[in-house]
């Protein structure tokens, strides 16, 4: 009955009549009050992800029919980044890569801000919002934070002050969370969220259906990029391409098929390393939270034509048993094919993998017999590896699902970058 009841409601929640109910609604609403589209944006000022997305504002104003309304946001809490410091670094990082690939503009060796840094800047964002100017300060106030260029930042501090950036920020948190959402660099459009540059493709393409595209396609501000698969492996190189993984996580299972494609393209040797997810790790997931990644990862997993959302979550037991079984099935060359067929179950076919007869149709998919799945299940010698992994994960700087590195290159996180793990494959391989 419980997986009955998740499926149905799942699938509903991430269904595109939902979906284009919600937007009918919106759009009707603003055209009855004679308003002009809003775009919310939430900057708070010591994120790398705020910075790269605040030099996207003046385009975004400039190319369609809306006002783009800014606020401040203080950072999330532990609950929805309850790996702060390893996080921290990961930004630091990855805007490097952002930035570079969409022409935006981050320091070579970015400064992380310091409290009174940040308090500065956070001032002068505040005297901003009342100006027509906001996102030209904020880029300026956010490229003197990054390179900790105090006597460039002190100018824009002087127009504010802490009491009113304090007003500023908890107002802003307050509406952000009202509106459900928890992280920073945030846009909310007619009740949906998009983060960052990295969802900015889906705002605009929502805009531009809505009719309000203010001339000529100019092409997309931060297109997105995947995987490409062109380039052609030459020097014979196999290189091992490690994939860190959380069965819980949905964003794992729509980057399954394409990392294992990569493997396949690049004649790389794929290594499984299971993880438990975080919640079974002690790290609960706020509800805002989830309710993000599975409509996030629902239109995600539209754009790689995969389907998703009619699903059991298999968190607790359900995942013990996943991974009992793909211990089991790795040594016998099954491992990504059974970890393929678990995750499509339990997040588009709401299989309720607790369940012997769910278990095993997910088993037999992937050639893998009821006797091999009842052996698994007796045998607990899993949750060494997947400490072991967990702890690599740690050493690497990381700490979520998905995250790969091939051979011993530098690790990064979450499916989106799967075009930077294909950049390291075609260097190991020396593909043309």
């Amino acid at each position: 009955m419980r997986a009955a009841i998740s499926r149905t409601i799942t699938g509903a929640l991430t269904s595109h009549a939902l979906r284009d109910l919600r937007r009918g609604w919106n759009a009707l609403a603003r055209r009855l009050r004679g308003r002009m589209a809003e775009i919310h944006y939430f900057h708070q000022s010591d994120d790398p992800y705020s910075h790269l997305t605040a030099q996207t504002l003046a385009k975004l104003a400039a190319r369609y029919n809306v006002a783009v309304v800014p606020h401040l946001a203080s950072p999330p809490d532990d609950g929805a980044a309850p790996e702060r410091e390893r996080l921290a670094a990961w930004s630091l990082r990855d805007a490097g890569a952002l930035a570079s690939r969409l022409g935006l503009d981050w320091p070579d060796h970015p400064v992380p801000p310091t409290r009174d840094a940040v308090a500065a800047a956070n001032a002068g964002l505040a005297a901003a919002l009342a100006t027509p100017d906001f996102a030209a300060r904020a880029v300026a106030i956010g490229a003197a934070l990054w390179r900790g260029d105090g006597a460039a930042l002190t100018p824009h501090a002087v127009d504010g002050n802490a009491e009113a950036a304090a007003k500023a920020m908890a107002e802003g948190a307050k509406l952000r969370e009202e509106k459900g959402h928890y992280l920073g660099g945030t846009f909310f459009f007619e009740g949906e969220w998009y983060w960052g540059v990295d969802r900015l493709h889906y705002l605009e393409a929502r805009l531009r259906g809505a009719g309000l595209a203010k001339g000529a396609d100019e092409g997309l501000i931060a297109p997105v990029k995947d995987v490409e698969l062109t380039a052609q492996p030459t020097n014979g190189a196999r290189p091992e391409l490690h994939f860190f993984f959380s069965f819980r996580s949905p964003y794992t299972y729509i980057s399954v098929p394409r990392v294992r494609r990569l493997a396949k393209h690049y004649g790389a040797d794929l290594k499984l390393r299971f993880i438990l997810p975080m919640v079974m790790r002690g790290l609960p997931v706020p509800r805002a939270k989830s309710m993000y990644i599975m409509r996030d990862t629902k239109r995600e997993a539209d754009r790689v034509g995969l389907p998703f959302g009619r699903i059991v979550d298999p968190v607790g037991l359900a995942t013990e048993r996943g991974i009992a079984v793909l211990n089991h099935a790795i040594p016998m060359g099954r491992g990504p094919d059974f970890a393929e067929s678990f995750l499509r179950a339990v997040w588009s076919e709401g299989v309720d993998a607790t369940t012997e007869a769910g278990l095993n149709t997910i088993a037999a998919r992937a050639g893998l017999q009821p006797e091999v799945v009842a052996a698994a299940l007796l045998d607990d010698s899993w949750r060494a590896p997947a400490e072991v992994n967990r702890q690599e994960l740690f050493s690497m700087g990381l700490w979520g699902a998905p995250s790969l590195r091939v051979n011993d290159g530098p690790g990064y996180w979450g499916q989106d970058r799967l075009w930077l793990i294909e950049r390291d494959l075609i260097a190991a391989t020396e593909a043309k």
